[in-house]
């Protein structure tokens, strides 16, 4: 890789390395996790991630909301709102109406879907095992807590800055 060049502006600043920035490191390890899952779990199945996600958190709780499936999957309105269609379409997923909120919709998942969401257990299961193979029990523990962390934290931050974190 060739070095950057030095010029007067550049010269009383530090380099930033994109390669060490926390923020691009969790991108392209999610991104890297999000296409080893895509290719080993769910192309046979012909399901997106978005639509996995989704599976899996209105099978959590039942009958939600897209607004709060979308939170429980950390996704924004749009890829529930995609998703949502496009599971509807396979006959995993049905749309109804609120009948507490009149403009409301819930969903849940059809027989179908019940089933997908079955299988998608186990396969959860192994993707993480298969993941966390490489690390260490103490690894391992120390991951889980320093995502809670700055995930709570980042979210506090965007509150703060009068963002919805769910968004």
């Amino acid at each position: 890789m060739k070095k950057p060049v030095e010029t007067k502006e550049n010269l009383s600043t530090a380099t930033f390395l994109l390669e060490n920035f926390l923020p691009y490191r969790l991108s392209v390890a999610e991104e890297i996790v999000s296409r080893l899952i895509a290719r080993d779990h769910l192309a046979e199945r012909g399901l997106s991630m978005s639509e996995w996600r989704l599976i899996a958190a209105v099978g959590r709780f039942g009958v939600v909301s897209p607004t709060m499936a979308g939170a429980h999957a950390a996704m924004d309105k749009v890829k529930v709102s995609r998703a949502a269609a496009n599971l509807v379409g396979q006959g995993l997923l049905r749309q109804s109406h609120d009948p507490a909120d009149g403009r409301g919709r819930l969903l849940r998942l059809t027989r179908k879907g019940s089933a997908v969401y079955a299988e998608l257990l186990p396969t959860a299961d192994a993707i993480e095992a298969t993941l966390m193979e490489s690390l260490t029990k103490t690894e391992r523990v120390v991951l889980h807590k320093a995502l809670a962390k700055l995930s709570a934290h980042a979210g506090t931050l965007l509150q703060s800055n009068g963002f919805d974190a769910d968004e």
